[in-house]
């Protein structure tokens, strides 16, 4: 029976397993040989795998550093949670045509990592911004992916980019949070450089991750609470100093004028056909303003909300940028360096990302920040 289980195990590793991937994490810890192998030998075979995953990584009897199936904690996590289709899969097959679920949800899609070239501002072409430059650069022998060649440490932090994995934001082993990140006060893995403890956690509710088809206004996550303080564990001079050093808040909540412009904005060529009548331009209203690719924080947030922000909401983190990686410099939900998004991709060549309005528009910053009624539509 004990040979038969481990058959299983195995194949789960390989991805072969029908049963959901997000199970094997659900209510702590998961059965360890799923990740790991004790002594790296069953029945005289070897039980970890290479970068492909397709054969024995070490001759049976030796093993990798923390006795796991594969070389680095972050291929351990990719054993399963690469590819395209259903589950939660985060690293894409192919850069030019990643799942569109995946890239365009949640945290993005580490397979622009691999991007040649993501700049389709000014010298594009001449200039290029390599993919490392398009989220967090975890270091993956399976991907290829290195540690970052331009950044030592987290920026505005002291995270050594040596260390950086799946493993430095999510509990493996498992816990009570969102997607399974750390929580208050644990401590993320450094073998490089000085440790980091999380000083909060972020509250959220995801949609359904099996069967999600593409988030959309109306089925979304749900960000509530402590998301800009989480990522300031690692990124803490972005967030401490952001009034003295005129750095944009995050973690505060929304000005008046802010939440004014996010419920009526619909859009460039909206604000430019309804200009502003004692108020800012455009025709929307708050009960449908929610823009999925501009999300905001409130603890009022459901998967179904519709409204825009309130009082309360907050801005955060996560209203500018994803988590995993984006085909756009620094993560950013859409490309900030660019005039209009339609223009997303056309000098790089890289993916475009998805734009939510029509083919007249400007930078989303305008969702909060509504520069753009007086532009001049062509």
């Amino acid at each position: 029976m004990r040979k038969i289980r481990l058959t299983v195990i195995a194949l789960s590793v390989l991805g072969l397993a029908t049963i959901p991937a997000l199970a094997f994490h659900d209510a702590g810890v998961a059965h360890c040989n799923g990740c790991h192998t004790m002594h790296n030998s069953q029945d005289g075979v070897a039980m970890n795998l290479d970068a492909a995953g397709t054969g024995p990584g070490t001759a049976p009897g030796t093993g990798y550093p923390h006795l796991l199936l594969f070389a680095s904690a972050t291929d351990t996590c990719l054993g399963c949670h690469a590819g395209d289709g259903g589950g939660y899969h985060i690293w894409s097959s192919d850069v030019l045509a990643p799942d569109v679920k995946q890239a365009n949800r949640g945290a993005g899609d580490f397979v622009f990592l691999e991007e040649p070239n993501i700049n389709d501002g000014h010298g594009g072409a001449s200039n290029p911004i390599f993919g490392e430059s398009a989220g967090h650069s975890v270091i993956s022998p399976m991907k290829a992916t290195t540690v970052d060649s331009l950044l030592a440490t987290s920026p505005g932090g002291s995270y050594s980019a040596l260390d950086m994995a799946c493993t430095s934001c999510h509990d493996a082993h498992g816990n009570q949070a969102f997607r399974l990140l750390y929580m208050a006060g644990q401590t993320a893995p450094a073998l490089n450089g000085p440790s980091v403890t999380f000083t909060d956690t972020l509250v959220a509710e995801g949609f359904n991750l099996f069967f999600p088809g593409l988030e959309t206004d109306t089925n979304h996550n749900a960000y509530q609470d402590g998301y800009s303080a989480w990522c300031g564990t690692c990124h803490g001079d972005f967030h401490a100093k952001w009034n003295a050093q005129l750095i944009h808040p995050t973690g505060q909540v929304l000005q008046s004028r802010q939440i004014q412009v996010y419920n009526k904005y619909r859009g460039t060529t909206d604000c430019v056909t309804t200009p502003p009548n004692g108020g800012p331009c455009g025709s929307g209203t708050s009960v449908d303003a929610y823009l999925h690719v501009v999300p905001f924080q409130d603890a009022a947030m459901t998967m179904t909300t519709t409204a825009g922000p309130t009082a309360t909401s907050e801005v955060a983190c996560v209203s500018c940028h994803r988590a995993h990686a984006t085909s756009a410099p620094d993560a950013g939900r859409w490309d900030f360096s660019v005039t209009l998004l339609d223009e997303d991709g056309t000098t790089s060549g890289s993916y475009p990302i998805p734009n939510p309005y029509d083919a007249n528009q400007r930078s989303l910053c305008n969702k909060c920040h509504s520069q753009d009624e007086y532009d001049h539509i062509n």
